[in-house]
């Protein structure tokens, strides 16, 4: 969608003509921040950013990512909040990759950087062969657990909100 910023902006301007009302939300790769801003500035107000990993080694080789950067998904974030607005994730949930401790303190990290209010956890349903070895991903470490991984964040950030689709904004 961020590629369309321009035109999204411009629904977005009409829209807002007639109410400040209700959220208008953006799921995206985050891959243009400036682009978020732009469309923060007009109503925009919740985003919803897609992601296998919250690490660069991991997420840059299943995304490929083409003139953006890992860091991006992380500046669209903190421009929303920046703006007051709603932020999630679109987490893909990998066991085995998403649970390692490595992710897990990448989670913690992200969260803490970012202001993150919700993680949208889903089934990344995906050739386990072919993406592990598309993100060459030979030994992910210790294993927590999905559960235990959703356990400590929740503990450590008690007002993180887990779902399956944004909230209403009420």
């Amino acid at each position: 969608p961020l590629l369309m910023w321009e035109t999204i902006r411009d629904a977005i301007i009409e829209i807002r003509k007639f109410t400040d009302k209700g959220s208008i939300n953006i799921n995206t790769n985050g891959s243009k921040p400036d682009a978020v801003e732009a469309l923060c500035k007009v109503g925009l107000n919740s985003i919803r950013v897609s992601t296998n990993s919250l690490q660069r080694h991991i997420y840059t080789p299943y995304y490929r990512p083409n003139n953006y950067d890992f860091d991006a998904l992380a500046e669209s974030i903190k421009i929303v909040n920046r703006y007051g607005g709603w932020t999630s994730i679109n987490y893909f949930t990998f066991p085995g990759q998403t649970d390692s401790v490595e992710e897990y303190e990448a989670l913690r990290a992200f969260i803490k950087d970012t202001g993150l209010k919700m993680i949208q956890w889903r089934n990344f349903n995906i050739d386990p062969d072919w993406y592990l070895g598309r993100i060459n991903l030979p030994d992910s470490g210790e294993i927590l657990g999905i559960k235990q991984v959703m356990e400590l964040i929740k503990e450590e950030f008690p007002d993180i909100k887990y779902g399956y689709y944004n909230p209403p904004m009420e």
